[in-house]
Parts: C-alpha cells; sequence; structure tokens
C-alpha cells in the first residue's frame, strides 16, 4: 500500500474547500495552488513562496528540489514584476515551469503558485 502523508497550513480555504496545502505521495510532494497576503502581486508572490517553503520544510525538502511549477495570475502583465523574486528562489535549481493567466478564488489575489517537488529518498 503506498505511503500519503497529508500537511495542512491551516490556510482558510483548506476547511472549505476540502483540501490540504501538500501531499507527500509516489515519490514527489505535491504543493496546492498557494496565494499570499499583501497589497500587490510582489507581497503576494513573496507571501505564498514564504508558506510553500513551510509545507516543503515540513516535508523534508526544499526549493532546490522543485521539479515543477505553475503561476496563475488574473492579469499576467503583473507577472514580470515577480521574476527577479522567483529567479532568487529557484537559483541554480530552475524548475519547468507555465505561467497560467486565469482568474483567482478572490479578485484580491495577484498570483497563485503550485509546485511539485522530488519527494525525499526519491530518485
Amino acid at each position: 500500500m503506498a505511503r500519503i502523508t497529508r500537511i495542512s497550513s491551516g490556510g482558510e480555504f483548506e476547511k472549505k474547500v476540502g483540501y490540504c496545502r501538500a501531499v507527500v505521495a509516489g515519490g514527489f510532494v505535491h504543493v496546492a495552488g498557494t496565494v499570499g497576503q499583501g497589497a500587490d502581486v510582489v507581497s503576494q508572490c513573496r507571501s505564498a513562496l514564504d508558506i510553500i517553503a513551510n509545507a516543503l520544510e515540513e516535508a523534508g525538502v526544499g526549493f532546490s528540489d522543485v521539479v515543477r511549477v505553475n503561476y496563475y495570475l488574473p492579469d499576467r502583465r503583473e507577472f514580470e514584476a515577480c521574476w527577479p523574486i522567483l529567479a532568487e528562489v529557484f537559483g541554480d535549481n530552475p524548475p519547468a515551469a507555465t505561467m497560467i493567466e486565469c482568474g483567482l478564488i478572490d479578485p484580491k489575489y495577484r498570483i497563485e503558485i503550485e509546485v511539485t517537488a522530488l519527494a525525499p529518498g526519491a530518485s
């Protein structure tokens, strides 16, 4: 039987929607789409990355283990402001990435970030 570990961050939508921040299963850490707090896309991007970092750490990995990232923004023109932050976070270990322009769960959110990382011991 496959082992599954679920990680909760206590976010407001986790109980409302019925999901958890991350799931470790099948050799991967799947981190749910994550929004952050702040007045603009840059502060929300930093906040979302902090939440993701905590989930990855709880799973026993870090940003260097991320193999896939998806960015969701309601306005694609705001994405470029986040590039320096993302380049700093992923550094020498850039994952495969996709940016999609779409509506988010609440209009106050300017970016949502979802990552998949290799789980501890996966090769």
